[in-house]
């Protein structure tokens, strides 16, 4: 799943701009060295890793993952929070809930762009339906927008609550 030479990576952005971000949710974010394996990641690599309130990372670590993996923390209930190490363990609605809100999440950030979040998505292999993220945003994901609605994770004009559910 490696794509990490043609996605965003966490060395491109503004650190404190995400920490602060992501610290809205009660996110700690935990820089591991280069070479070490993260902690709590579901897919190995360079891929972020989810420890209870910690979100593991290296500075290789795409901004995508980072953000899918704030989100799956965003989008579960405390009581998998608590007990929260690597799997987040989320169905295929929470799923689909968890990439719509990480985009959502990526507007707060500028130095992502949502189409560049879109196509960092489709090279890591996101598989959607209509074929890509952008196409699925838009067109099919009423479904997750939903979810997300009937959560109290969003609002109705689409911006999130910066709340934990």
């Amino acid at each position: 799943m490696s794509e990490q030479s043609t996605v965003l990576q966490y060395a491109d952005i503004n650190p404190a701009e995400l920490a602060g971000l992501l610290g809205l949710f009660q996110l700690e974010i935990c820089i591991t060295g280069e070479t070490e394996e993260i902690p709590g990641s579901y897919w190995g690599d360079e891929e972020a890793g989810l420890i209870k309130s910690r979100l593991y990372l290296r500075t290789d670590t795409p901004v995508h993952s980072i953000l899918h993996e704030a989100c799956h923390y965003i989008c579960m209930d405390s009581e998998r929070r608590d007990v929260l190490d690597t799997n987040a363990g989320a169905d295929e609605a929470e799923e689909n809930a968890v990439c719509y809100l990480q985009i959502l999440l990526a507007r707060n950030l500028s130095s992502i762009s949502e189409e560049r979040l879109f196509s960092d998505m489709d090279a890591w292999g996101y598989s959607f339906r209509l074929g890509s993220t952008q196409a699925w945003f838009e067109q099919d994901a009423n479904d997750a927008r939903s979810w997300l609605l009937k959560k109290g994770l969003i609002y109705k004009n689409n911006c999130p609550k910066l709340r934990l559910r």
